[in-house]
């Protein structure tokens, strides 16, 4: 069998985009060896470089997203679609991909319509429960559509709809064996309770405030903390990683040591983040961001919630709320067991070969 295939992908601007591209992309590679993979992404965002630290090459366009309210960098936008769509079309008449997978962000749109007009067979891989606009166009003339969440035929043709759940880094798999190489990584105190506070890969501004406003309360339930503040505040808040019990980051790139130094985690509800903490297992506070479509990280979060799996506090509940219930849950051991035993029976630890199995089916089926 011919395995000298050549494999496109896209996905970018954040984390929750790029991760699931990359980690199709290894399985793919661990199957096929002699594949020739590239990745498209936007100009100028992280994921230009993030992928070639993946060991994978990587093209740019020139596209941004349309901005919510009325802009100047709106005029942009239809130069912009109109240049990358012309760029996508040449990549892909260059490098003739025998399929075309697309994780989201701005980039996605663009090449996968130039992989449908070339005929290229093309996988969607929706993260969210609630899609955004380019999907739900794109998914008409895709030829199957991964998904992570129920009820998404409300949006996708429901024969093209595989439920995989999100791909994920292996190396998230076997985070139990890594605490102690972690919290010696990391240069924490062995016995000391340890609070992971992830905003996404961008950071939250709303949960930066927080944790700047709750440092005292926090020393004083003896918690050291890894604070992944993103890079747009990192110069604001880099200041606090010298105290003796904060450390702050701009970016997390060893997320499984991460995840295994924490004893309890605070984190945004974006669908690649509530995936990877039912795999990692651990008590779980989401604070959902309600500055998105259909405010669909509450319902995300809603989801594990329901099952008495994690803890949500809303931001306007913030003030009110986050010192009793944090309290509340470090005095209590069985409380953690709980969640963290609950939120792992949710975990789809399959999602990533379950995706590339059926990009292979499209692989063969292409020859």
């Amino acid at each position: 069998m011919n395995q000298n295939y050549k494999i496109i992908l896209s996905g970018g601007g954040t984390g929750g985009h790029i991760y699931p591209a990359i980690a199709i992309a290894n399985e793919l590679k661990s199957r096929f060896p002699d594949a020739e993979f590239l990745f498209v992404g936007a100009k100028d965002r992280m994921e230009m470089e993030k992928v070639p630290q993946a060991g994978y090459d990587i093209k740019g366009l020139w596209i941004s997203g349309i901005q919510r309210k009325l802009t100047l960098k709106n005029l942009s936008f239809p130069f912009k679609l109109l240049s990358s769509l012309w760029k996508a079309r040449k990549i892909i008449k260059s490098f003739k991909p025998n399929v075309a997978v697309g994780t989201g962000g701005f980039a996605s749109g663009p090449l996968l319509q130039m992989a449908v007009s070339n005929n290229i067979p093309t996988l969607i891989q929706e993260q969210n429960s609630y899609p955004g606009i380019t999907n739900k166009l794109l998914s008409k003339k895709a030829n199957k559509i991964c998904v992570a969440y129920d009820g998404l035929e409300r949006f996708f043709p429901e024969e093209k709809i595989v439920k995989t759940g999100n791909p994920l880094r292996q190396g998230l798999l076997d985070i139990e064996s890594k605490t102690v190489e972690a919290k010696n990584f990391f240069d924490l105190k062995h016995g000391k309770y340890t609070l992971l506070v992830i905003g996404g890969s961008l950071g939250a501004r709303r949960i930066n405030e927080l944790i700047e406003k709750e440092l005292d309360f926090l020393d004083t339930q003896n918690i050291q903390i890894i604070w992944q503040c993103g890079k747009l505040y990192y110069k604001q808040y880099k200041i606090y990683g010298n105290t003796k019990h904060v450390q702050v980051h701009e970016f997390l790139n060893n997320m499984d040591l991460a995840y295994a130094a924490a004893d309890i985690v605070i984190s945004r509800a974006g669908a690649g983040s509530v995936s990877e903490l039912c795999i990692v297992g651990k008590p779980v506070i989401f604070i959902p961001s309600p500055n998105v479509a259909e405010d669909h990280q509450t319902k995300n979060a809603m989801s594990i919630v329901n099952q008495d799996a994690a803890i949500i506090i809303k931001e306007e509940d913030l003030e009110a709320d986050f010192e009793s219930k944090f309290k509340q849950l470090v005095a209590s051991p069985e409380k953690q067991k709980k969640l963290g035993d609950n939120i792992k029976k949710l975990a789809l630890v399959n999602a990533t070969k379950e995706i590339a199995d059926e990009v292979e089916k499209l692989l063969k089926n292409n020859k």
